[in-house]
C-alpha cells in the first residue's frame, strides 16, 4: 500500500491544505493527516477542535485518516508503516524550509518526501495569516473549509 503521512500543526486547516490533500487522493491508497503536538507552541485551537476540523472536512472521503502525535514524523511513519511524507509548497522560502527536512528524513530512513505545489489561488494562505484575520475580527470564511468555525479567540 502507497500510505502517505501529511504532517502539520493544521491551526486551523486551511483551504491550502485542502487543496493538497484532495489534490493527493488519487496518488495514495490512505493519507494520515497528522496533527503534531509541540509543548513549546501556544495554539489558537485545542487538539480536539483541529481534529474535529478536519474529520468534518474529510468525513466524506474513506482514505483519509486524522490522527494526532508527538515526536519525529519519522517515527511515527514507521509506527504506521507509512512509505511517504506529504507536504506542500506555497513558496521558495517553503521550498528551502522543506528541502532540509526532507533531506534529514531521508538520511535518518528511507522515507521519501513528496511535494505538491499549493494552486495559485491557495498559495498565499497559511495558518498563521488566518489566526490573525481572526484574532483581528476579519472575514477568515473564505480562507478556510467550512467545517473551520471560531467560538470567541480574541
Amino acid at each position: 500500500m502507497r500510505n502517505a503521512i501529511f504532517p502539520g500543526s493544521f491551526d486551523p486547516i486551511t483551504l491550502g491544505h485542502l487543496d493538497i490533500i484532495k489534490r493527493s487522493i488519487p496518488l495514495f491508497d490512505e493519507i494520515i493527516v497528522a496533527i503534531g503536538v509541540n509543548a513549546e507552541k501556544k495554539y489558537m485551537f485545542s487538539l480536539e477542535e483541529r481534529k474535529q476540523f478536519i474529520e468534518e472536512t474529510f468525513k466524506d472521503e474513506p482514505t483519509v485518516f486524522v490522527i494526532t502525535y508527538e515526536g519525529l514524523t519519522i517515527d511515527l511513519c514507521k509506527k504506521l508503516k507509512a512509505n511517504f511524507i506529504l507536504r506542500g509548497l506555497r513558496n521558495p522560502a517553503d521550498f528551502e524550509f522543506e528541502k532540509a527536512i526532507a533531506h534529514t528524513n531521508r538520511r535518518l530512513s528511507k522515507i521519501e518526501t513528496v511535494f505538491l505545489l499549493t494552486a495559485a489561488d491557495t498559495s498565499f494562505i497559511s495558518s498563521s495569516i488566518v489566526r490573525d484575520v481572526i484574532r483581528n475580527g476579519g472575514e477568515y470564511q473564505m480562507l478556510v473549509p467550512e467545517s473551520v468555525r471560531v467560538k470567541d479567540h480574541n
